[in-house]
């Protein structure tokens, strides 16, 4: 059974940090809004495990939202980013690093014939949809609900009344100038996505989704949808951008797009990429690439691009996931913890549906399979909510929204899967 966790110092911590940030946090995504109480303050991390400042242990299934697939503080990445920091922490100049960090992309990403490194997924998104309008000559981007690609105005947009809407920005500071050329409709509607295109396909510059959503829970693509979006792209002479932030390196090596078989113009890069450092990237066709300055006139530039610890780093975690694939091993984990989690749903009565690709998966509080925000929307978040508080309670730590994904790391054993799995039968227990 649940022992209760004494969480004193992390709400003392948390006081002190919403005197001087807003919301107390850095990252909307890290307040606990969304469940109720305070953010649990972290003071490291090792192999599967998280320490709060209150020296509680949890088994952690965010992984940083995402980078660290091989657990927390893999030596050969910490040895990595000591050496590189040996020779210096930034140039403003070109490094032996990057080029071997976009050589090895190359290699990796079926898309990608040409990088450009960046600092976050914002900024490859924002990039990429600029790309795509300079390439083109367009300026129309279609986006689906419940998709989120970084804090970029043009994609910061909330669906309107039809099907057919063009967006309205979803935050205060965006002017309605900014998302009147963004077209917003329901990821896996095939339907709408081939009217959109036959109604404005000589205005759509790109068309940018994940290939499987991480940011309303992990939603999975329809059969025929990425196929369609593709097509479509083709036949208009649209950019196809896949937004592997999430994604990338972490259902397959080449990410969904290798997983699927669906290969876009263009791709978005993070998380895994930096190996737990910011690092973004965008990258695709040759031709659309050379767009980008100083070959062409797209303007896009950045300071600490390429950063050398960064890169260091991303490198390490890249080489590694090369040499030493974990997918086999991580898929049967993550298999293993989804039949679990349902079973103990199924056996308390708690209404629930389970999605899951590789290492990403989110327990739903729904009876309807998740296909596309509507649906995602009806998720009983009251209910997650005590879930969640109940597992943390337990030592385990979960995404603090219902739509968020989880993440399984290969540092991840059967005994901790087990324990999780006996950790979510009690909380389902209290929730029934």
């Amino acid at each position: 059974m649940s022992t209760s966790l004494s969480h004193a110092k992390s709400h003392a911590e948390f006081q002190r940090a919403a005197q001087f940030i807003p919301g107390g946090v850095n990252s909307p995504a890290r307040a606990f809004g969304a469940v109720g109480g305070q953010p649990v303050i972290m003071a490291r991390g090792e192999g599967p495990y998280l320490y709060d400042i209150d020296d509680n242990r949890y088994l952690d299934y965010i992984g940083s939202w995402g980078p660290h697939i091989l657990g927390h503080r893999p030596e050969f990445v910490t040895s990595a980013i000591q050496a590189a920091l040996e020779t210096g922490t930034s140039f403003g100049a070109p490094t032996a690093l990057e080029t071997e960090m976009a050589e090895l992309v190359c290699e990796l990403v079926p898309s990608v014939e040409k990088v450009r490194m960046v600092n976050s997924g914002t900024e490859a998104t924002m990039s990429a949809i600029r790309v795509a309008r300079g390439f083109t000559g367009r300026d129309v981007i279609v986006k689906f609900a419940g998709c989120y690609h970084g804090h970029v105005d043009a994609l910061l947009v909330q669906a309107g009344s039809g099907a057919l809407t063009h967006g309205t920005p979803s935050s205060p500071g965006v002017p309605a100038g900014c998302t009147s050329d963004t077209l917003v409709l329901e990821y896996n509607d095939i339907e709408a996505l081939t009217a959109a295109f036959q109604n404005e396909g000589d205005k759509i510059a790109g068309v940018i989704l994940e290939p499987v959503v991480g940011n309303m829970g992990c939603v999975l693509p329809e059969p025929g949808f990425l196929e369609t979006a593709r097509e479509l792209c083709t036949k208009y002479g649209s950019v196809l951008i896949f937004d592997e932030v999430m994604t990338g390196f972490r259902v397959a090596l080449g990410g969904a797009q290798e997983r699927f078989g669906v290969t876009p113009d263009m791709t978005t890069l993070g998380k895994i990429i930096g190996g737990g450092l910011p690092v973004g990237a965008y990258g695709g066709r040759e031709d659309i690439m050379q767009a980008v300055s100083p070959t062409g006139p797209v303007y896009q530039a950045g300071t600490l691009s390429g950063n050398p610890l960064a890169m260091a780093s991303g490198l390490a975690m890249l080489r590694e996931l090369k040499a030493n694939p974990p997918y086999e091993r991580l898929e049967t984990l993550s298999t293993k913890l989804v039949d679990g989690l349902h079973q103990a749903a199924e056996d308390a009565g708690i209404p629930h549906v389970l999605a899951q690709c590789g290492s990403m998966f989110t327990l739903f509080f729904n009876t309807e399979k998740v296909t596309s925000y509507a649906v995602s929307a009806q998720n009983d978040t009251d209910r997650f909510a005590k879930y969640f508080m109940g597992m943390l309670d337990h030592g385990i730590y979960l995404p603090c929204s219902q739509f968020e994904a989880n993440f399984v790391s290969n540092a991840h054993t059967d005994d901790h899967i087990e324990s999780t799995i006996s950790g979510a039968r009690d909380v389902f227990a209290s929730l029934a």
